[in-house]
């Protein structure tokens, strides 16, 4: 039998930011997958990028009483369709998030679950902030080490953008990967399989775009 799922409580602030479970939290939290190893912090990229990939679960999955779900259709349910990203604990990811602008794109991407894959597009609507789920015993992504004078996590809202036209399976855009490798191609150095386990992904211009072409071909 799952553990009981605890009962969240959302409200909105004046920006219509969906809140924690907490009642005086100024935000939702997103409960996702987030990468459990915390590298050590590296140096900042001289790239600049503009596009991401974003993973979260879309099956439920409990940690401390807590449902961590999270998939496209719960964002599609939120006031505004928007929430922040909540819940990262890896420094690289982390800094990634700090590189994001307004106006962004990112692919929003199921992971941990039966099939992942890319889902749908969203956009970045507020950059980087302070995550208070670090500071919130009651949260599962709650950091003891890290204090309110001096925070270490961040986090960015998000705005859900549309479905893609079809679901993109990581098992098809692995063969374009190893194609691309072969025979040289936009995917080659995706970091979707050379950095997998990274929650928060940049991606390139010309790699965005060749995924999003994907909707329109008959898959693999």
């Amino acid at each position: 039998m799952p553990p009981k799922k605890k009962v969240r409580k959302r409200t909105l602030n004046s920006n219509g930011d969906a809140d924690n479970e907490v009642d005086s939290s100024p935000k939702p939290s997103l409960k996702r997958k987030a990468s459990s190893s915390v590298e050590p912090l590296e140096g900042t990229s001289a790239t600049q990028y503009c596009r991401w990939l974003m993973k979260s679960e879309p099956e439920s999955r409990f940690e401390n009483g807590i449902d961590v779900k999270f998939g496209i259709e719960d964002l599609k349910t939120l006031p505004n369709q928007t929430s922040c990203w909540d819940g990262v604990r890896n420094y690289q990811a982390r800094n990634f998030m700090c590189q994001m602008k307004e106006g962004q794109l990112a692919f929003f991407y199921h992971s941990n679950c039966k099939e992942p894959g890319i889902v749908g597009i969203m956009k970045i609507v507020k950059e980087s902030y302070v995550d208070h789920t670090q500071f919130d015993k009651k949260d599962v992504h709650y950091d003891p080490r890290s204090k309110p004078e001096k925070p270490t996590w961040s986090m960015v809202d998000i705005q859900y953008q549309r479905m893609l036209k079809r679901f993109l399976p990581l098992s098809e855009l692995k063969e374009y990967h190893l194609q691309h490798r072969t025979n040289g191609g936009p995917l080659k150095d995706i970091m979707l399989f050379t950095r997998h386990r990274l929650s928060v992904q940049p991606l390139t211009t010309e790699e965005f775009d060749f995924v999003l072409s994907l909707e329109d071909q008959e898959p693999l």
